[in-house]
């Protein structure tokens, strides 16, 4: 099955999709992550993208569309996959129908932006280790102190409330009208964020196989 997940910066996709990959046994295919191995591979679209990206650019469209083609023709990808981070406008969605990738579901997971807002600016994250901690669902033991190395915890900048305003309002320009691009053709489902991981996941698999 061929599945796209859509969600917004926060939503809880890429959680999704490693969930969902090991369930159904197919490839998550992210844009970041392929356009970094096409760039360590050298494959023409990666060596295009380097120049891009050397010269302080988004890669452009074609170039993106390109490596993703490249990646879903790969023996992996025979029975099925998952696309997390693309498309992420109604012309790339339009550049993979072109390609004749059939595309079987579209999961949308709703998160409310408020909820999103408090969920990425709780985040805290050591500078010494890498640890993860949440001000309201997974405080340290001692207040801006790692429990694992006792490094001190920060915000990252991608976490500050105005940066996560900021990258929801371009998902809300940019990407979300591909929901109604995929409900015209029959293949949008709804799937409410919840609290635990789990029960998004449960809910995600339903939609999944109705």
């Amino acid at each position: 099955m061929n599945i796209i997940l859509l969600g917004a910066p926060g939503a809880g996709k890429g959680t999704q999709a490693e969930v969902i990959c090991d369930r159904l046994q197919i490839p998550t295919i992210s844009t970041g992550n392929i356009i970094r191995e096409a760039l360590k591979t050298g494959t023409e679209m990666g060596l295009k993208a380097k120049s891009y990206m050397e010269a302080g650019q988004l890669v452009p469209d074609d170039v993106v569309i390109g490596i993703i083609k490249e990646r879903l023709a790969k023996d992996d990808c025979k029975g099925g996959f998952i696309l997390d981070g693309f498309p992420r406008t109604i012309p790339q969605a339009e550049a993979l129908d072109k390609m004749g990738v059939v595309i079987d579901k579209v999961i949308d997971i709703e998160v409310s932006d408020e909820a999103i807002i408090k969920r990425m600016s709780g985040r805290r994250v050591c500078e010494k280790c890498g640890a993860s901690y949440h001000l309201d669902y997974k405080k340290p033991k001692e207040e801006n102190v790692c429990d694992k190395c006792a490094g001190a915890l920060v915000q990252r900048k991608d976490d500050h409330p105005d940066t996560v305003k900021a990258r929801l309002d371009v998902y809300h320009k940019e990407t979300e009208p591909l929901k109604d691009y995929y409900e015209k053709q029959g293949k949008l489902s709804v799937v409410e964020g919840q609290n635990e991981i789990e029960e998004t996941t449960a809910l995600i698999l339903k939609a999944i196989e109705a």
